[in-house]
């Protein structure tokens, strides 16, 4: 899924590059090698955030080679970013304690494991598997890429270019997904999605091995291993059991177990960060409106968007018959669009105000949505997915860097990286609970007819979903969100 990058600096466990009291000075890279210190980075970020959406277009092909369920098909994404949310915060605070380069050939060589054990999988719970490991991998290396870039290059506009271009390149990959995706699919296997990071990865690994400089963080910090395996478990357990429903209803044991265990867990992760001294996410953050009314805001908007890639995937291949390929290139107009709408948002902001736009953007998703939700057996490429795709995906460029915005203005200068950083986990978090929602409306309206026509009906309605959950948060915002200057 192409998604918006997030904010420069916005990195869990990185000191912010303005900071006068950061922990660690740059220890820059000598000249000669800056360029492959900026490659290294920006090629391990690209990985990442290709890897969220190069999958979309491939997953009929997965379903039908691996025997998939429509309960297993979900899972070969929310595995992935349920893994990745849940231990981004963790994988950034390692690299503080641990060194920023080894936690990047740690986080890459997972990363290119997994994807080899993906792209080979002959059962679909391997490939669930594998795409839970390779999110792991993708939460240590994922920081490392940007705190590396800060720490080679000394304050001053060769720092900022560099950053700008791992922003770039971060929201090129999200934007290249489907294109990648269905090029690899139709030219060669779904395999190949997953095998084409081997090759790079392996490429990268060596250069960052011979080029990449060490750099740590404050000492005397812990990792707060529980709390993040309480929160991905937590969380997880609940898409489980929210899954479960579409077979079994929500009074069966098979789903008030998960969600019941899943409620625990999460009461248990808050148990643990309010006694833990060093917590992963310190809860007297909540406590600003600007961070809880924004993170709310952010999930809500991840619940209700980032399905749009899944659920316009399987209608453009399961419904319009288009081939991998096509689909792929039917996604270029919206990739851009998010692209655009994130790049137009920072501008408008000054015009408008952060809320303002925040709800902007939320109350054009859900018109996108809406016109979404009408798609048909008989729809044509400009009305039913041209159209309201680039509705959607502006509409999420436009809101997510005002919001990003708000909560990282209420928080200290020590808590601007971790705030920042919980803003991207709240999105994919929400992303991930919300395609298990979603899923299962879509799965409840097909019921046993499987034919083009009560497919589209079934993803329909979860357009329908998307659009009252978007104006729920567009209300939300406008209640809750402080005012800014420009708001006012």
């Amino acid at each position: 899924m192409a998604q918006p990058p997030p904010v420069s600096g916005s990195v869990p466990g990185v000191s912010r590059p303005d900071r006068p009291d950061r922990p660690d000075r740059p220890a820059p890279a000598s000249p000669p090698r800056l360029w492959a210190v900026v490659l290294a980075a920006c090629a391990g970020q690209f990985l990442v955030v290709l890897d969220v959406s190069v999958v979309n277009v491939a997953l009929p092909s997965m379903r039908t080679d691996l025997g998939l369920s429509a309960v297993g098909l979900q899972w070969v994404l929310n595995a992935y970013t349920l893994t990745f949310a849940g231990f981004m915060l963790l994988g950034g605070r390692a690299g503080d304690l641990f060194g920023r380069k080894r936690m990047f050939l740690v986080g890459l060589g997972l990363f290119v494991a997994a994807s080899l054990g993906g792209g080979l999988a002959q059962e679909g719970w391997q490939l669930v598997a594998a795409r839970a490991v390779q999110g792991m991998g993708a939460a240590v290396l994922a920081p490392a890429t940007l705190t590396i870039l800060t720490t080679s290059f000394p304050d001053g506009p060769a720092r900022t270019r560099a950053i700008g271009t791992w922003t770039a390149v971060g929201a090129g990959g999200g934007a290249a997904g489907g294109l990648v995706g269905g090029v690899l699919t139709d030219g060669l296997s779904w395999r190949w999605v997953l095998l084409i990071n081997v090759p790079v990865g392996a490429v990268v690994l060596v250069a960052a091995a011979l080029w990449l400089a060490e750099s740590r963080g404050a000492v005397g910090r812990r990792l707060d291993v529980p709390g993040a395996l309480l929160v991905t478990t937590g969380l997880g357990a609940l898409a489980y059991g929210i899954v479960t429903t579409e077979s079994y209803g929500w009074t069966s044991a098979r789903a008030l177990v998960p969600l019941v265990g899943g409620l625990l867990l999460l009461a248990g992760f808050v148990a643990v960060e309010a006694r833990s001294r060093q917590p992963l996410v310190p809860l007297k953050l909540f406590r600003l409106r600007s961070v809880s009314a924004a993170n709310a805001a952010m999930f809500a908007n991840g619940a209700a968007q980032f399905s749009m890639w899944y659920f316009m995937s399987l209608y453009m291949q399961n419904v319009l018959g288009y081939t991998p390929i096509e689909t792929g290139l039917g996604f270029v107009p919206q990739s851009l669009s998010i692209v655009l709408g994130s790049k137009l948002a920072p501008r408008l902001m000054q015009r408008v105000g952060a809320r303002r736009l925040a709800i902007i953007g939320a109350s054009l998703g859900s018109v996108g949505c809406l016109w979404q939700s009408g798609m048909h057996a008989g729809g044509g490429y400009v009305d039913t997915v041209l159209g309201p795709g680039v509705l959607m995906a502006l509409g999420a460029g436009l809101a997510a860097t005002p919001l990003a915005s708000v909560a990282t203005s209420g928080a200290a200068a020590g808590d601007q990286g971790l705030v920042s950083g919980l803003v991207n986990t709240s999105r994919t978090m929400g992303g991930a609970l919300g395609l298990a929602v979603l899923s299962t409306v879509a799965a409840t309206r097909i019921g046993d007819d499987h034919g083009p026509a009560s497919q589209a009906e079934g993803y329909g309605a979860a357009f329908q979903t998307s659009t009252c959950i978007l104006l729920g948060s567009a209300l939300m915002m406008l209640l809750t969100l402080p005012r800014t200057d420009a708001d006012a």
